[in-house]
């Protein structure tokens, strides 16, 4: 049987995987070959290359500030959604080194932050972690002696939204908020005191990210300094990057509402069908509470990776094992902490152009690529 026949609609394979990365917005490719011609300079320079660089970024600034109705002074372009990560945990942490040396962090946190976490308990910090429960929320806020609490907008692996807003304000500590599965999907809530960012989430260029720190969170730069626009971060400039990062966020916040709701109908659909369609599965994760475009089911008795290259050679791309380590193959700490199945997973999300035909079409071969492995293990 044809690659075709069996899996993805005629017109090529189906990208289920759009949480990893996003292709670039037309919006975004536009705004990055127009800032390319007139965004290489240093914007720190006084010449007219420079002030036209320098006009660039701050246009930038201003529109990720509107579209995350923050301060234009508050968003610091940043290398990468991960470095803002960071910046912001270790960067609250050492401004508030004298209050305590204690993050907080929920279970199910992205591994950017645990790696912060890791790095500042190497360093004589102390980390503790907050549980969720079965669905992947964090019901708790983190006890008074903690500096920073950190607590995603949402989970990337099974789309729950966590209820930031409700436990920063029943708390004294900072949240640093990770709102790099969210941002340009829903509507941010408030609360925090810092946030990261990541463009390739939106559909903007790999490589950009941003560090949003609200006026009068206590924040210290916990990195060598740098004498560039933005002291807050380091190296030059991604002028067009940011530019062209900007243009998309604009784009998929206008037409967000519209694009959710299309991809909710879809993913409640793969959510309902799913159970009924394959023995032995556990769709994990919030049903309703959740990011429009994620869901992550697991399977008894398969292999997750395996399933992911059966899918593949139909014409499917998703993922599975937790979104950052699947390269080690170690089970997913998200649904570890959920008390869920953590092996056989696999999430699928769907970018804004996904269709109920693709979709439809990765629910009659999921069957048949599920049995064959279980079959092929001899069960």
């Amino acid at each position: 049987m044809t690659r075709t026949s069996q899996g993805a609609a005629d017109n090529g394979p189906a990208y289920f995987d759009a949480a990893s990365s996003l292709p670039l917005h037309p919006a975004a490719r536009d705004a990055l070959t127009a800032a390319l011609d007139k965004g290489y300079a240093d914007p720190r320079r006084l010449h007219s290359s420079g002030r036209s660089a320098r006009l660039i970024l701050d246009n930038a600034r201003a529109v990720v500030a509107s579209c995350l109705d923050v301060r234009p002074d508050e968003v610091t372009f940043t290398p990468s959604g991960t470095h803002a990560v960071h910046l912001g945990v270790l960067g609250l942490l050492a401004g508030r080194a004298r209050v305590s040396a204690t993050l907080a962090r929920s279970t199910v946190e992205h591994s950017s932050v645990v790696h912060a976490g890791d790095w500042h308990a190497s360093r004589g910090g102390e980390v503790v972690e907050v549980p969720v429960d079965r669905a992947g929320r964090c019901m708790s806020a983190p006890d008074a002696g903690a500096a920073v609490f950190a607590l995603q907008a949402a989970n990337h692996e099974v789309g729950t939204l966590q209820p930031v807003a409700d436990l920063a304000s029943g708390s004294d500590v900072p949240v640093f908020m990770d709102a790099c599965a969210a941002t340009g999907h829903v509507a941010l809530p408030g609360g925090w005191a810092a946030a990261a960012v990541s463009a390739h989430k939106w559909g903007g260029p790999a490589g950009v990210g941003a560090l949003i720190l609200r006026k009068g969170a206590r924040w210290r730069n916990p990195f060598p300094g740098d004498d560039r626009i933005d002291e807050r971060s380091i190296g030059f400039e991604n002028v067009p990057g940011a530019l062209a990062a900007a243009a998309a966020l604009q784009a998929v916040t206008a037409g967000r509402e519209e694009v959710a709701q299309r991809q909710r109908v879809l993913i409640d659909h793969i959510r309902n069908t799913i159970p009924a369609m394959v023995p032995d599965v556990e769709v994990v994760g919030d049903p309703d509470a959740r990011l429009p475009h994620i869901v992550t089911f697991s399977c008894l008795y398969v292999d997750g990776e395996a399933l992911v290259t059966e899918l593949d050679r139909r014409g499917f791309s998703v993922a599975s094992g937790s979104a950052c380590t699947a390269s080690t193959l170690a089970p997913s700490h998200v649904l570890e902490a959920m008390g869920v199945l953590t092996h056989g997973n696999v999430r699928l999300s769907l970018g804004r152009d996904a269709t109920r035909e693709q979709v439809d079409a990765f629910l009659a071969v999921l069957p048949e690529a599920v049995g064959r492995i279980r079959s092929d293990a001899g069960l």
